[in-house]
């Protein structure tokens, strides 16, 4: 029988229990590829042609954005290494075309400073007029995830899933688990963010060691994602900050300050944990927008007053 159902089951099998590939990629490849077999169910993959690939890459164009289109490429493009490591397919059809395309340069959003010292400072004065031990426990743990996500520039996935192990409280670093099971370790620099860490660790160390990982939620569990988008939007309101502040843009904000006070962009890609400082360089656009405004208020040639013809 002719199909395609089978052998993108076999390879997502292949990719979950061989690669071991993680569940967030895992998802993505299966909407990749299931809206790839909407469109050409009963096709043997020795059938798909060049052509066809292009018609449907021109489909996908039309219908997102451009980085996204990268992606379902991307699992396309692995997909068919895999049909053609299993000799489903005579040759590999995208060897017969060139995807290349431009993506639009987004600049990173990041916090401004004078926002998240407001937001961070909203968040001390509610510990401090906290009435109640449970009360006092919830934000010391809230302001504990904002410090660190500020602090190493994590992504929300690696803040959520650390360990206890991976908080070294006494050497004063962070191990973290990033994307494809990479480490990186990170200092915690700030004396304020330590001690505020050690309290957190000493008011939740029972429930921290019967859960397994280092942020819990109110009922002992694992703290979500959603929960700290919560956390974050819960003290932007109660702060008055008429800005929408998301998780990742900490990281951004990480990234572009210590960028702004010349650190090597070498250490900065170790620290955010990017396989290529090609990923890091997008933070130069922010700060050539940096660059341009000094050049343009700051330079003395733009003090000179002469007749000019």
């Amino acid at each position: 029988m002719k199909d395609l159902k089978t052998p993108i089951n076999n390879y997502l099998h292949y990719c979950q229990y061989q690669k071991r590939l993680n569940e967030k990629t895992l998802k993505a490849y299966r909407i990749d590829l299931r809206q790839f077999l909407a469109c050409f169910p009963e096709t043997a993959p020795s059938e798909i042609t060049p052509e066809m690939l292009e018609t449907f890459i021109a489909d996908l164009h039309q219908k997102y954005k451009p980085k996204t289109v990268k992606r379902k490429i991307a699992s396309l493009k692995a997909l068919f290494h895999y049909f053609e490591y299993k000799d489903l397919l005579k040759q590999n059809p995208f060897h017969k075309i060139q995807v290349n395309f431009r993506e639009p340069i987004i600049l990173p959003k990041t916090i401004p400073l004078r926002i998240l010292e407001t937001l961070l400072s909203t968040i001390y004065d509610q510990l401090f007029q906290a009435k109640t031990l449970h009360r006092q426990k919830s934000i010391l743990r809230d302001a504990a995830v904002i410090e660190l996500l500020f602090a190493t520039g994590m992504r929300i996935s690696e803040l959520c899933s650390l360990k206890p192990e991976s908080i070294d409280l006494c050497d004063q670093t962070v191990l973290i688990y990033g994307k494809g099971s990479k480490e990186r370790k990170l200092q915690i620099g700030n004396p304020d963010v330590l001690r505020l860490l050690k309290s957190y660790k000493n008011n939740f160390q029972k429930t921290i060691q019967d859960c397994g990982y280092f942020f819990v939620n109110q009922n002992g569990r694992k703290l979500s994602d959603q929960s700290v988008r919560r956390i974050i939007n819960k003290y932007t309101v109660l702060a008055a900050i008429d800005f929408h502040i998301t998780p990742h843009m900490f990281r951004h904000t990480f990234a572009t300050s210590l960028l702004e006070a010349d650190v090597d962009i070498r250490y900065i890609q170790k620290m955010l944990g990017h396989s290529s400082i090609n990923i890091t360089e997008i933070y130069t656009h922010v700060d050539m927008s940096k660059q341009r405004s000094i050049l343009e208020t700051k330079h003395p040639r733009n003090h000179f007053q002469l007749s000019l013809m």
